[in-house]
């Protein structure tokens, strides 16, 4: 079973220096029948501003993935880490018992687009912890790409929850193939292009819950990226 969540029915808010789309309840938007999926609680779709960005701010006890899709993320954080996030970057955090930091486009000409995902965590009051890695476009170009796991083999970045999560670069025409084990769950979400997943067209935005199907064919209907998130 393929339920499609279109990319206009998200949550959305244009801030001027902010323009986000919310797959899932955050902050001021509310949806009781969008609130996750299994361990999947946040897709945000964030469009930051040149020279702007999120100040210091606290989380806890979430794996906060961010996966930039143009421009630059400046990061800073209370762990001491900092460093800037580009296309092919992958940033894990581990919020644990608390965390702060923050996120700024260092850019003063061009914007920052990208997606944020918190992923819950199999336990509480971990200990803080940040990882981050590339992943180059011919790693991704036609196939999956494992970029974070429980198991983080080939490089992938580890999350604290038994969820595995792959990116993908789709030329027009190409096509990938992904078993999926008995009993475990997958959300697609796609950041461009159009797809056919099993049969059901996707667009830039729209995500996929999906259930009850034990082999998922993805074609591209024209040149595109997504994640595809395999959990229990």
């Amino acid at each position: 079973m393929i339920t499609i969540r279109k990319s206009a029915e998200r949550g959305h808010f244009d801030h001027g220096w902010l323009d986000t789309y919310h797959s899932f309840s955050f902050d001021q938007y509310h949806d009781p029948a969008h609130v996750h999926f299994r361990s999947l609680r946040v897709i945000n779709e964030d469009r930051l501003a040149p020279a702007h960005g999120f100040p210091m701010h606290a989380h806890r006890d979430m794996e906060i993935i961010t996966y930039i899709l143009s421009g630059e993320l400046e990061h800073r954080d209370s762990m001491g880490n900092g460093s800037v996030i580009r296309p092919g970057d992958v940033q894990r955090m581990t919020a644990g018992t608390g965390v702060r930091h923050s996120e700024f486009n260092p850019s003063r000409t061009e914007p920052c687009h990208l997606l944020q995902i918190w992923i819950l965590p199999n336990a509480r009051d971990l200990t803080p912890g940040y990882e981050q890695k590339f992943f180059a476009d011919t790693q991704r170009k036609g196939k999956l790409r494992l970029i974070a796991a429980a198991d983080p083999t080939d490089g992938a970045v580890a999350i604290n929850q038994d969820a595995r999560v792959y990116a993908s670069l789709l030329d027009q025409g190409a096509s990938v193939t992904h078993q999926v084990t008995v009993h475990r769950h997958s959300w697609l979400q796609l950041a461009r292009g159009t797809l056919s997943v099993n049969g059901e067209i996707l667009r830039a935005g729209d995500g996929a819950a999906i259930s009850d199907e034990s082999e998922l064919t993805v074609l591209a209907e024209q040149d595109s990226e997504f994640l595809l998130f395999d959990l229990a």
